[in-house]
């Protein structure tokens, strides 16, 4: 074993003590990917601030005001909705027995397939005025257009309610394990005080799941600000469609720059209530020795409500979707086999395995960098990598343009000046820098599965890896790696279904003439192409239907 290597010192029971443990490059490389996925943030808080004043007095005297009150709207009940389904479908199915509940528990997480603009193309489809629902209405009432009032699909409340149907699960899987985690003896001790069913969870078990529950709607609301797709097509005007707006049909750098630093306020701030909220959901858990609480068999009347009831969001959030979407792509005339297709899926699966494969790699130096010098650096590195998952899609692509097109710009100059060459734009539009934006956008969701792979590793697997002569290196690949085989393969499908259905960054990044399925399906829809935008949607859902296939497998062996 070499000095650099060091040693690792263990305690009697066989936890890592703090301290010295070598991987001097792994310390490098943490720190690289960590402050790789600040910099966007900076690069908009400078950005933003070298924009003038002029600019955000304009913005506050005009769209401002409008952009806050629609987000924090939009913001609101989105909240309000995922707590009401995801909590109340996930009270039922863990604490009730009715006909169908073991399939319903699983059924409830199939919308997490979909991204919220696929259905809004879907509802608009059936729902907007020429749609078959209002158009049959018509021809049996006999009515005219002003005859009668719909609700009005493309509305920041249609918004709210597509998202709440495929944002819900969040709340659902949470409040689900933390039902599941709780002892008996509190909810019984209630009911022996004389309170029925319905005051007990709301007293006791709703209290001892909030932590857990709040974290869900967390989740869920920063998925509402970083919406872009969903908002831009029914015309909802909030901060995400304000920076594109900004960016694009205005050119206003500084514009968009300042928007974006609001945004990022808004989500960290977020991301700071969700994180503490997360970090006090341990202190609710039940201990293992206590009892779990035992389901209750609903009479017939009651378990008709219950079936109804967790079967809506499944029908309105999965079935129908699919449905829709599938009789729309009959309608089109769009040929997933054409070659503009097949070159759609392959930008698509380009994009997301590149930046699935360069995203797990980045997570891998992280967490193993925690793993061998755990401590208030390595942490604070998984934290600042960790944080990208709160910045919207539009965000990271105003941070990471700005400063790269200023370097292209005065690399351009320097060459033009000193070789007569021009080198134009060398980062800027190209695949890779939107592929960082990808990674810091995802790196959450790949450090997350692979701790928690790395988290059922007992540290005595180290120290005999040690034992045997191996380096940092040689302990990463040759016992890490194998052993983390399953977490490695899930966070390569997290990040890669997550990259197949990213809107705004793609939107704003993409190089010149290089579409994907997202981008397809975002502009059938806007030109009001929607039979022919649910072919790519279709499938963008199907590759989403695979990280939701293991989590449906994996709370089907919780349950």
């Amino acid at each position: 074993m070499t000095a650099a290597d060091d040693t690792v010192e263990y305690s009697p029971n066989g936890r890592r003590r703090a301290g010295r443990s070598g991987g001097g490059v792994f310390g490098i490389l943490a720190w690289g990917v960590a402050l790789s996925c600040v910099l966007p943030m900076l690069a908009v808080a400078l950005a933003a601030a070298f924009g003038g004043t002029d600019t955000i007095r304009h913005l506050a005297a005009t769209v401002l005001p409008g952009y806050t009150l629609t987000t924090l709207l939009l913001v609101a009940l989105v909240a309000i909705g995922t707590l009401a389904v995801g909590t109340g479908a996930a009270w039922l199915v863990t604490m009730t027995r009715f006909p169908g509940v073991r399939f319903l528990e699983i059924a409830l997480v199939l919308p997490l397939a979909f991204p919220a603009y696929v259905l809004a193309y879907a509802y608009t489809h059936v729902l907007d005025h020429p749609g078959i629902v209002q158009a049959t209405f018509r021809e049996v009432t006999g009515w005219g257009p002003r005859d009668y009032w719909f609700p009005e699909v493309r509305s920041t409340g249609g918004a709210a309610l597509m998202l709440v149907l495929v944002l819900y699960p969040y709340v659902y899987l949470l409040a689900r394990a933390a039902f599941l985690q709780q002892s008996a003896g509190a909810f019984l001790a209630a009911r022996a005080l004389g309170k029925s069913a319905w005051a007990a969870f709301w007293r006791v078990s709703l209290p001892m799941a909030r932590p857990a529950i709040a974290s869900g709607v967390l989740l869920a609301v920063m998925e509402t600000i970083a919406d872009f797709g969903t908002v831009s097509y029914f015309g909802v005007q909030t901060f995400a469609t304000g920076i594109y707006t900004s960016w694009f049909s205005l050119a206003d750098r500084g514009g968009a720059a300042q928007l974006a630093l609001c945004l990022l306020s808004f989500a960290l701030t977020l991301a700071v209530i969700e994180r503490a909220t997360r970090g006090r959901a341990r202190y609710h858990h039940a201990g293992k020795h206590h009892n779990p609480m035992p389901p209750a068999r609903l009479g017939k009347a009651k378990a008709a409500l219950a079936m109804f009831l967790c079967s809506v969001p499944v029908v309105l959030g999965f079935v129908l979707p699919v449905i829709i979407l599938a009789l729309m792509s009959l309608e089109s005339e769009q040929n997933l086999l054409s070659r503009r297709y097949i070159a759609f899926t392959t930008n698509s699966v380009t994009l997301a395995t590149a930046a699935a494969v360069l995203t797990v790699a980045a997570a891998v130096c992280l967490g193993f960098y925690q793993r061998l010098r755990p401590g208030r650096g390595s942490a604070l590195a998984a934290y600042l990598a960790r944080l990208g998952y709160a910045v919207p899609g539009g965000v990271i692509a105003v941070g990471l343009i700005v400063p790269f097109a200023a370097f292209d710009n005065a690399l351009d100059a320097w060459m033009r000046e000193t070789f007569g060459i021009r080198t134009g734009l060398l980062v800027t539009g190209s695949i890779w820098l939107l592929v960082a934006a990808y990674g810091v956008r995802f790196m959450a969701a790949a450090l997350g599965a692979y701790e928690g792979g790395q988290a059922s590793m007992h540290a005595n697997v180290d120290a005999a890896a040690r034992s045997l002569g191996q380096g940092p290196l040689g302990m990463l690949r040759r016992v890490h790696l194998p052993l983390l085989t399953p977490s490695l393969l899930t966070a390569l499908l997290i990040v890669f279904v997550d990259v197949m259905k990213e809107l705004p960054a793609t939107l704003i990044m993409r190089p010149f003439n290089f579409d994907t399925l997202a981008v397809q399906a975002h502009r059938l829809a806007a030109d009001e192409r929607l039979e022919g935008a649910a072919v790519p949607s279709l499938v963008i859902m199907a590759v989403g239907l695979l990280p939701v296939i293991l989590i449906c497998r994996q709370v089907g062996r919780r349950g």
